[in-house]
């Protein structure tokens, strides 16, 4: 029997450029309508969709799913779950093969982010050479990831005098990004080497390595005490098994109007997580749930007050200090530390 004879299942997808000759004929005949047409839709709204049926051709019953859960109607409120990409896909049945269209679309948040600002509280010297990927506090100890190729070092500092009291190099085919501890253990990122460390703090001898397996790169990485949070330069940020370092989920990060890519470094902060975003002087404040915006914390007038030369960078290294509920933050070839509070 011929293959045009057996076809089981023609998926049809809206976004889809390669497509047979025949899915490009059924393609014509159905689509997936929404509601108003729209593309972006806010949390909260409701969302109708329909199959059109150009030729009012008879089919069977029509089944709906949102990324790939069922649903019981042609009607969805986004009013739960997280923020980001979803796909629509109705099934059926038309002359005996089982039919697929999928439309994306993107739900965004329905708030603002509000614009907080800040007072600063003390500046410490900080290496001006120090290509800064990652900052964070423990046991009252500052701690430090830089990058660069054949530079890359990982740190333990006095961020008083700026004295690094402890550093181990890379090997220079890694690029040192992000650094959390979790569990009295220190991990830190890779860039494109897709593998991460884990070292004992006390000493920094590498005790494990781990590979990334669904992010795209290592970027900016913190924990809330028991997950790992992920970024890897997209708008992504990825949830990791504390034990088996396995990517097991993400969010997308949005704000009222948009997608937020190439975000950062990060730390987590009483339940949120704040986040660098890539060449931007500026801290977005995320809800780690569903991805939303809340607030953002321009720190462009920081960049201004460090010394000014050929190899200064974007902010990047957000580290909280619970001691003093202060927040240090510096950039990348800064020659400051600065810690400041955040004022309404």
């Amino acid at each position: 029997m011929k293959s045009f004879n057996l076809l089981a299942i023609i998926i049809l997808s809206i976004i889809s450029n390669s497509c047979t000759e025949e899915e490009k004929d059924v393609n014509k005949l159905f689509s997936i309508e929404t509601s108003d047409n729209k593309a972006k839709y806010t949390f909260g709204e409701s969302v109708n969709f329909t199959v059109s049926n150009k030729k009012n051709l008879e089919i069977g019953p029509i089944s709906y799913h949102i990324n790939d859960e069922k649903i019981k109607t042609d009607k969805f409120s986004f009013n739960s779950g997280k923020l980001g990409t979803k796909t629509i896909k109705a099934t059926f049945n038309y002359n005996n093969d089982l039919v697929i269209l999928k439309k994306k679309i993107e739900i965004l948040s329905q708030n603002k982010p509000k614009v907080l600002h800040f007072e600063i509280i003390n500046e410490y010297p900080h290496d001006i050479d120090a290509y800064t990927q990652g900052l964070e506090f423990y046991k009252g100890e500052l701690y430090e990831s830089t990058g660069q190729y054949k530079a890359s070092t990982l740190r333990k500092l006095n961020y008083k005098t700026g004295e690094i009291v402890r550093k181990i190099d890379l090997a220079p085919n890694h690029f040192g990004e992000g650094l959390t501890f979790l569990n009295d253990e220190l991990f830190q990122l890779t860039w494109k080497a897709k593998v991460g460390f884990v070292y004992n703090p006390e000493d920094f001898s590498k005790t494990k390595t781990f590979k990334y397996k669904k992010s795209n790169e290592g970027w900016g990485i913190c924990n809330d005490g028991k997950r790992l949070y992920k970024s890897d330069g997209t708008d992504k940020i990825w949830t990791l098994n504390s034990t088996t370092l396995e990517e097991e989920d993400y969010i997308q990060i949005y704000t009222n109007t948009s997608k937020v890519k190439r975000v950062n470094e990060l730390e987590w902060i009483n339940g949120k997580i704040y986040a660098n975003i890539y060449e931007q002087n500026g801290i977005a404040i995320i809800n780690p749930i569903n991805g939303e915006v809340e607030a953002v914390i321009n720190c462009n007038s920081l960049k201004e007050k460090v010394t000014q030369h050929p190899k200064l960078n974007v902010l990047n290294g957000i580290a909280y200090n619970e001691a003093t509920n202060t927040i240090f933050v510096t950039g990348k070839n800064w020659d400051k530390l600065f810690e400041i509070k955040l004022i309404n």
